[in-house]
């Protein structure tokens, strides 16, 4: 967790960028992740392969198919990341969907996570009230951020209140569409950014959903403290190879190579 506070702290227009774990290659996950961190990546979101992921769009629906089908799970997964932090020093966010953790055993995926050197989770289909009843002091304990979504049609109130249950960023996402089906933003989309800016969150936010080169991701950090970037890098990876991460990451933001 402290990472991902430290890199909010002392990092402006921050990138994000979501990958697949098991993905184009089934051992693929961790040379990812060694790349994107060479490439000057902020946080990376690794995303664990679901067969019904409800927010996501075609491309990283693709990708989880693919990864499945090349024999990834939860298990396949940790024991891939083993020894991580031994090469990554940047924060690291499991994105997913409930039902795996929950197959796996909530507190017993929290520990796993710790050993391994997890900062964060992601988990979209995870209401705030059940994870604050059942589930927050398990994350806590093992001193894992959850990372609650907000949309424009999230209220003011229910804003405050996920505000008041991070302790990282708050995952903002930028219209009510799933992954990758939305190309720049609209006046509709900038008045929503200045709405939350306007709220002065204790929380910074990050920006996701609609990014894709470098004009959108000006875009979106122009209102928050940074921005990710999940379809556009699943094409770019599916197109040209784990080698040439660096040129995507470039094209986003010189700065980052």
């Amino acid at each position: 967790m402290m990472r991902i506070q430290k890199t909010l702290k002392n990092k402006e227009a921050l990138l994000s960028i979501y990958a697949t774990a098991g993905y184009p290659q089934l051992n693929d996950t961790v040379e990812v992740l060694k790349q994107l961190q060479a490439s000057g990546v902020d946080m990376i979101e690794i995303g664990l392969p679901f067969s019904d992921p409800l927010a996501d769009g075609p491309t990283i629906q693709e990708s989880s198919t693919t990864a499945l089908e090349n024999g990834m799970s939860t298990e396949v997964l940790f024991k891939q990341l083993e020894g991580i932090r031994e090469h990554i020093h940047i924060p690291l966010i499991i994105m997913g969907y409930f039902n795996p953790v929950l197959q796996y055993g909530v507190e017993a995926f929290c520990q796993k996570c710790q050993a391994i050197g997890i900062d964060g989770i992601i988990l979209p289909d995870l209401p705030l009230e059940i994870y604050q009843r059942e589930y927050q002091d398990i994350f806590e304990r093992y001193g894992l951020s959850m990372i609650f979504l907000i949309t424009p049609q999230t209220s003011d109130e229910r804003i405050r209140a996920i505000e008041a249950a991070s302790s990282s960023f708050i995952y903002m996402v930028s219209s009510a569409s799933t992954t990758g089906k939305v190309n720049g933003f609209s006046d509709e989309n900038r008045a929503y950014f200045k709405r939350i800016a306007d709220m002065h969150l204790k929380v910074p936010t990050v920006v996701g959903f609609g990014i894709a080169d470098a004009e959108t991701f000006q875009q979106a950090t122009a209102f928050s403290k940074g921005a990710i970037i999940g379809s556009a890098f699943i094409r770019h990876l599916k197109q040209h190879g784990v080698e040439q991460i660096a040129s995507f990451i470039h094209s986003l933001k010189p700065s980052h190579v």
